[in-house]
């Protein structure tokens, strides 16, 4: 860590983490029940989450009645809650542990396309079980893992140090270099390409039936490299539970259509976020566009 984190404008960070570091020896269970407490008692306040969250949820998923919209969104902050005490167990709990709480589907289909040599792309979204999604992957096996890195450098500096014991490589966003490397290599990589991009090579496609801003790398990527493409989704069961399923590698992917491929990874979320909605990252601007005239969707 660099002298600079020395700061006192750090030191909130600092608190934060040492608690983080606290609680992580609790029993699982009462991790989960204080994450729930404590996002449901977030939730009392007015903040710009929760518009952003209603926002999204009114866009997304017009067809719910707004009663259960609003059901949604309480549950929605539940889960970050939950997230939490989930980052603290992905930076500090011991493989064994996270793999007894934890079950996994699909890894026969992970081993038959790393049995063809390839690179495997673990094509994956943000839902709010996201940390504990990448480490119940890397307790299991070999992983590299994209991230993005965080505004605050403390944090990302913190993250991509325990990222990087825990995962065979850490790979920023921005880093394709060293993610193609690895897929040449015949690694597994995860990946989300879900959220709002704005840099160059962006594309708008829908989602939910809207236009976003959106990254359309992944058929160009996988077509480079050769890698198989497995879509991965992880969600978080009643009472504080973990499944992960990784899916057979999608058929006839990439094609020269990079957008097209986009839209059908764009329906597999869709089916994913109809099924366990309130677990989806719904605090984020996903539905931005990249001109002026783009519908302005927040306050």
């Amino acid at each position: 860590m660099k002298a600079a984190y020395l700061h006192p404008k750090y030191w909130p960070t600092w608190l934060g983490i040492g608690a983080l570091r606290i609680f992580e020896p609790l029993p699982h269970r009462l991790l989960y029940l204080l994450g729930r407490g404590l996002g449901l008692f977030v939730f009392l306040f007015p903040t710009s989450f929760k518009r952003i969250a209603r926002r999204n949820l009114e866009l997304a998923l017009p067809e719910l009645v707004p009663a259960a919209r609003e059901h949604r969104r309480l549950e929605h902050f539940a889960g970050l809650g939950c997230a939490l005490f989930e980052t603290a167990m992905s930076w500090w709990s011991s493989n064994e542990r996270i793999r007894h709480i934890t079950l996994m589907n699909g890894l026969d289909n992970l081993k038959a396309a790393q049995a063809t040599g390839r690179g495997v792309l673990l094509l994956s979204a943000h839902f709010n079980s996201i940390e504990i999604g990448c480490r119940a992957l890397a307790a299991r096996m070999p992983l590299n893992v994209m991230y993005r890195p965080t505004k605050n450098l403390l944090v990302g500096e913190f993250l991509h140090s325990r990222r990087a014991i825990q995962t065979k490589r850490a790979i920023p966003r921005d880093d394709v270099r060293t993610l193609i490397k690895a897929l040449k290599d015949g690694d597994v990589v995860w990946y989300a390409p879900d959220q709002s991009f704005r840099k160059k090579g962006a594309e708008m496609v829908k989602l939910f039936g809207i236009p976003a801003a959106t990254n359309t790398a992944t058929s160009r990527i996988a077509g480079m490299t050769r890698a198989l493409v497995l879509p991965y989704f992880f969600e978080r069961l009643p009472g504080g539970g973990y499944r992960g399923t990784i899916h057979p590698p999608l058929e006839n992917f990439p094609t020269d259509d990079p957008v097209a491929d986009t839209e059908r990874f764009n329906r597999i979320v869709e089916a994913e976020v109809r099924r366990m909605p309130e677990q989806y990252l719904w605090i984020h601007r996903r539905f931005k566009g990249l001109t002026p005239d783009y519908p302005q969707y927040y306050d």
